[in-house]
């Protein structure tokens, strides 16, 4: 079993910036691929970006530009640096790890965290 953390959500107001962090405990050995996932109220979870072992990164288009993905193996910790936020950015944000690749489908990830608020107010 894997678990994942998530740290790092808050209040900011539109054009601010916020760093999300997602440690992994147990299970831990072994490549993993991770994502950021988010879903705001009354909308479906989406994609916002993922990273494999080895640093390989796929981003949303929504969030290119603005959202950096990172991650540090030897802390076992993936993070999400959100520049020029928007309100439309709020959500729930969610961290999730599955063995072996990274993945933009949410449905193939078998450990997520408990989630984290984003809130971006105008």
């Amino acid at each position: 079993q894997v678990q994942l953390v998530e740290s790092g959500g808050g209040l900011v107001q539109a054009g601010g910036s916020l760093r999300l962090s997602c440690v992994a405990s147990g299970r831990t050995a072994g490549s993993y691929g991770m994502g950021w996932f988010r879903q705001a109220p009354g909308k479906e979870r989406e994609f916002v970006a993922t990273i494999a072992w080895n640093g390989y990164n796929t981003v949303a288009d929504s969030v290119k530009g603005r959202f950096t993905i990172s991650r540090d193996n030897a802390k076992n910790t993936m993070y999400l640096q959100m520049n020029s936020l928007k309100p439309e950015d709020t959500a729930v944000y969610y961290c999730a790890a599955k063995k072996d690749q990274s993945s933009r489908n949410s449905d193939v990830y078998d450990y997520w965290g408990q989630g984290t608020q984003v809130t971006v107010s105008s």
